[in-house]
């Protein structure tokens, strides 16, 4: 019965029907609700299927958009990663919090969710459990994030480059950005996505730090993805006889990414909140709080803008 149901839901997810906040809905009520048939797979077919949509929906954007918002937010991606991870590393070891844990968490956090832990996680030597609690603490923030940030959005009025920003900002994972910005409008996509790349380029120089300071000899991840999206973005700019086709790819990395967020949502379920625990969820709570509030309030008082 498991079984059909989740092909069910996956199916309608890739229908195009639901929006991506549905899909992932749908996913948290079918991981709480039933035994997940496919546990393994979902994973790996949601880190495949969030890179592949991401490098899609390049397809639907314009290079010179995609170079000026990445060089706006070079600097407050810059400042506001150093703040985080030490703010994290501080409110990991106030809670009493395992010091991989809190370093996964922050990092998660100041980055780029999943794909940072996941790229971190094996150079810090990390337990299958460390990674586990790490990811699922930043996993349930970020389905709120999802709900929540569009919501807060329209009700301050924020433009659509605002929220784009503010989203790229303060939500962990790049799913969720994508999610979140794509229901708020085309700019607020193009201004979320872009700088949420550019922040999980920061990957590579965290990878190279953590090596060093723990003279790790594990190998380095290097996001590929992020070079594909911005190759799709030129595409689209320099052979605009192409539209039509480039259109429908950009159609369908919206679709993958409906898909990725409905396949993360069956993930968490009773044994993620349990296996969590209180301590890193306050711990990423409280750091996702100050960075989403910062964030927001830099941005009303236009300190910060694209």
């Amino acid at each position: 019965m498991s079984k059909n149901l989740f092909f069910l839901a996956l199916i309608l997810a890739a229908t195009g029907l639901v929006s991506p906040p549905l899909a992932l809905l749908g996913g948290l009520v079918y991981g709480f609700a039933a035994v997940h048939p496919f546990h393994v797979e979902s994973k790996r077919l949601a880190k495949f299927l969030l890179q592949a949509s991401v490098v899609a929906l390049g397809f639907g954007m314009n290079l010179h958009q995609v170079l000026q918002a990445g060089r706006s937010g070079f600097l407050y991606t810059a400042v506001s990663i150093t703040a985080v991870m030490l703010l994290g590393l501080t409110f990991g070891y106030l809670l009493h919090v395992g010091k991989k844990s809190a370093f996964l968490i922050s990092a998660g956090t100041a980055i780029c969710g999943g794909s940072a832990i996941a790229a971190v996680g094996p150079i810090a030597e990390a337990s299958e459990e460390e990674m586990a609690v790490s990811l699922g603490a930043v996993f349930i923030l970020n389905s709120v994030a999802l709900f929540l940030f569009p919501v807060v959005g329209y009700a301050l009025h924020l433009t659509q480059a605002q929220f784009g920003l503010w989203s790229a900002l303060a939500i962990h994972d790049t799913s969720s950005v994508v999610g979140a910005t794509a229901k708020y409008g085309a700019t607020a996509l193009a201004v979320g996505t872009t700088i949420k790349l550019a922040r999980a380029l920061w990957i590579v120089p965290l990878s190279l730090v953590t090596a060093a300071t723990l003279k790790s000899k594990a190998r380095i991840q290097w996001p590929w993805f992020i070079l594909l999206f911005c190759l799709a973005a030129l595409l689209n700019t320099l052979l605009p006889s192409f539209n039509p086709a480039f259109g429908v790819l950009n159609h369908l990395g919206k679709i993958g990414l409906t898909v990725t967020l409905f396949l993360i949502g069956t993930g968490l379920n009773k044994e993620t909140l349990k296996r969590v625990g209180v301590r890193p969820l306050l711990q990423g709570l409280a750091l996702w709080i100050i960075v989403g509030t910062g964030t927001l309030a830099l941005i009303l008082f236009h300190w910060i803008g694209v």
